[in-house]
């Protein structure tokens, strides 16, 4: 009975311990994880989430998308006005000579072209506004992601969409999201809205 106590008081000893052995093991970085940021020289960011969860990403999102609405809408407008106005045209020609019919065809036909050419624009313009969104926007809020790398004593942040296997915790996109919301809201305030 002795030898048993004996025992379990080695074995209590033995696991306190290696507690202490592991904490005094541990590096300071990676103990100073409960005080908010995680400690770490590697770290993992999703920027497509923190693109599409911050009132920043979600504020350009929403005006690209509204300025594909209105570019539709206008077009929409026009493509009516044009069918009235070639409708007027053709219930005209009876009327017209066939050489004046033909200029009016023809300054008709080049209208078309002229908006055509505009509108196609307008979508190009449009499309690269949208590819270069996330890089504007990282352009934006990358002194707040060294900051946050800084705090977490890292020398590399890394895509997590390309990084194969990683611990969560050295994720930070959420802290991101949270300290860029904080920073810099909507982005309207400062009239840097993005494009």
């Amino acid at each position: 009975m002795q030898r048993l106590r004996a025992a379990r008081r080695l074995a209590l000893v033995a696991v306190a311990l290696g507690v202490v052995i592991a904490a005094a093991m541990t590096p300071p970085a990676a103990r100073a994880q409960d005080v908010g940021v995680v400690q770490s020289e590697v770290l993992v960011l999703d920027p497509e989430r923190l693109f599409r969860n911050t009132e920043y990403g979600q504020s350009i999102s929403a005006d690209i998308q509204a300025e594909r609405e209105r570019i539709i809408e206008d077009n929409r407008k026009l493509e009516a006005e044009l069918e009235a106005e070639e409708k007027a045209l053709t219930e005209k020609r009876p009327e017209m000579s066939p050489e004046a019919f033909r200029d009016a065809a023809d300054a008709f036909d080049k209208k078309v072209r002229r908006i055509r050419k505009e509108n196609e624009r307008a979508v190009r313009d449009l499309e690269r506004r949208r590819e270069r969104a996330p890089v504007t926007f990282m352009k934006r809020v990358e002194p707040i992601l060294a900051r946050v790398m800084r705090e977490a004593g890292g020398v590399v942040v890394l895509d997590k969409r390309s990084t194969l296997l990683s611990a969560d915790v050295i994720d930070i996109t959420d802290l991101a999201i949270e300290r860029v919301n904080r920073a810099v809201g909507d982005g309207r305030e400062d009239g840097q809205q993005g494009d």
